[in-house]
C-alpha cells in the first residue's frame, strides 16, 4: 500500500513538471510576403540543450524590444542567423520550409 502511494504522489509531481512548456513556448512571428515564422523554445532549448542566455540578451531581447530583421540581414548573421549560419545549424538561406509554415 505505501508503494502505491508513493507511486501516485511521484506520477501527480512528475507528470506536469515534465509537460511543462519549455522555457517561453511558441513564438510566432508573422512575416510580410512568407509564410509565419514559429520559434519553438521546446526544440532549441529542449531538444538541442540551449541555454536561454545563449539568445537572451544578445541577439534576442524581450518580444517588445524585438526589431524586425530581414533575410539578408540574418544571411550576414543578425537575428537567426547568428546560429542559422550553415555551421553551427542549418543556414537560413536554405531549406525555407523549416522555418515558414
Amino acid at each position: 500500500m505505501r508503494f502505491k502511494l508513493l507511486a501516485l504522489i511521484s506520477l501527480l509531481i512528475g507528470v506536469p513538471a515534465a509537460m511543462a512548456m519549455v522555457g517561453g513556448g511558441d513564438v510566432e512571428f508573422k512575416v510580410t510576403g512568407a509564410g509565419p515564422v514559429v520559434f519553438s523554445h521546446e526544440s532549441h532549448v529542449g531538444a538541442h540543450f540551449q541555454a536561454c542566455t545563449d539568445c537572451h540578451a544578445s541577439p534576442f531581447t524581450t518580444r517588445a524590444q524585438h526589431k524586425q530583421v530581414s533575410m539578408a540581414q540574418m544571411a550576414q548573421g543578425l537575428s537567426c542567423g547568428a546560429c542559422h549560419n550553415g555551421t553551427r545549424a542549418f543556414s537560413v538561406k536554405e531549406n525555407c520550409q523549416v522555418c515558414h509554415q
